[in-house]
């Protein structure tokens, strides 16, 4: 059996759901909390699956797909250190709402739902936060319907690689590295484009120097200039 990974209460005030938290309530989070490692490659749960536990991430990263009744897989979202996933069922039918799947070595934490449901009733500041994460995600699906609508693949997509720089960006000799590892499908479909013109527009961008992708990471060297073809702010 494997030996079960401490919890330092400190860590988890670096999860969004949980930052508000004085150091004792922190400690009783750690102590209904279970800290488990993700091998890349391995899938967390399942959509459609009952939901047996509520996820947060400390490090690595995790892929969030949905598929379609004709088997098509897309991606929904790509979680970070510091965000939680797989919470949603808590709220809702107690199903997962889609694939969860390590895109590198990661560490995640995790509760019993009903342990989570408990803690929100008895910290206003777990429940406030987690209606705070949960609309600030539904906003963020309603913009991107919008763009879909109104906007062109080169603006969703330059708009894609800007939210994924907010999320996931650290700041390197080149440029601000996005930490995901990122495919060209994954670009294209969180942009709602296709995988042809998302691929187009990378390598275009790349050729005129606003991004480099080294080792299926992309750097973005010229957000100013990424940011005014997002806005059509051009020259």
């Amino acid at each position: 059996m494997t030996a079960p990974i401490p919890i330092d209460a400190r860590t988890l005030a670096e999860v969004a759901l949980l930052a508000a938290l004085p150091p004792a309530v922190l400690d009783e989070v750690a102590g209904l909390a279970r800290a488990r490692s993700l091998a890349r490659g391995m899938r967390i749960f399942d959509q459609g699956e009952r939901a047996g536990r509520a996820h947060a991430l400390l490090s690595g990263c995790v892929r969030i797909t949905q598929a379609g009744s004709d088997g098509e897989e897309i991606l929904v979202r790509l979680i970070g250190p510091g965000e939680i996933f797989g919470c949603v069922p808590v709220l809702t039918d107690g199903l997962y709402p889609a694939d969860a799947t390590a895109m590198a070595d990661s560490l995640e934490v995790s509760w019993d739902p009903a342990d989570l449901l408990a803690l929100m009733q008895r910290h206003s500041q777990v429940a406030i936060a987690m209606v705070g994460i949960v609309g600030k995600r539904l906003g963020e699906a309603q913009e991107r319907l919008r763009e879909l609508a109104t906007q062109s693949a080169e603006r969703r997509v330059a708009r894609t690689l800007l939210r994924l720089l907010d999320q996931a960006g650290r700041r390197t000799v080149d440029g601000i590295r996005i930490e995901f590892p990122l495919r060209r499908k994954d670009i294209a479909d969180i942009a709602g484009t296709t995988l042809h013109t998302a691929s187009r527009l990378v390598a275009g961008w790349g050729r005129q120097g606003l991004l480099v992708t080294r080792h299926g990471h992309i750097i973005i060297r010229s957000p100013d200039k990424l940011r005014a073809i997002a806005e059509e702010v051009l020259d």
